[in-house]
């Protein structure tokens, strides 16, 4: 069975949401026959490469509310995130534009290494205050979980490399009517959105295996 999964690297469900499909898979127990596929997902298309903008200001502007409130959006993120073992720190992240990061992925998956990398972006970003939109900071994540340097360096550096990829990704989700991220299709038969609890994707994996 393949697991089709919408995510960005810059939204924290999908991160978490990763972590629980990770655990549902340990429970799995047709775990051996299972292949994990990321696709690729814009949260904003539209955010400006190289942006000094910090995510707390961009929720108090998208929303509509004071910052202090955008800071408690984050703190209950946070909390939510160490519960699956993950150490988020929104202090000082800001916005980045994911598509680089997102050509890179579809490099990594025709080198087998596309999950190692996804979850290295993730890391970056929530973890270690990364940017990840940055040519210099993929080229170092690129090579980090074993992808050619000369690869990652042919393919930041062209930046028709894995558009059409990208964009034919965007393309599906809008066909499925996908509306936020991340959306599990399971089997290609069964779509679970949202970063739902490990019963969930368990029994989603059940109707579609």
């Amino acid at each position: 069975m393949e697991i089709e999964v919408w995510s960005d690297v810059v939204c924290p469900w999908c991160y978490i949401g990763k972590r629980r499909l990770e655990r549902a898979l340990e429970r799995y127990p047709g775990r051996a026959g299972v292949t994990v596929r990321f696709r690729s997902f814009q949260l904003d298309p539209s955010a400006p490469v190289g942006s000094e903008e910090r995510v707390l200001d961009s929720l108090s502007r998208k929303y509509g509310v004071p910052k202090e409130q955008a800071q408690a959006m984050t703190d209950n993120v946070a909390r939510l995130a160490a519960a699956e073992d993950l150490e988020f720190d929104f202090s000082n992240s800001k916005v980045e534009n994911t598509f680089d990061a997102h050509r890179l992925l579809h490099l990594a998956a025709a080198h087998g290494k596309q999950v190692e990398l996804k979850e290295r972006l993730f890391a970056a970003n929530f973890c270690d205050g990364e940017r990840v939109g940055e040519a210099a900071t993929l080229q170092r994540l690129g090579e980090e979980v074993g992808l050619p340097a000369d690869d990652v360096r042919a393919t930041l550096a062209d930046p028709a490399r894995y558009r059409d990829a990208v964009r034919a990704d965007q393309q599906a989700a809008q066909r499925l009517n996908v509306r936020g991220v991340p959306f599990f299709v399971f089997g290609g038969k069964v779509g679970v959105s949202g970063a739902q609890p490990v019963d969930t994707l368990l029994a989603a994996m059940a109707r579609a295996g």
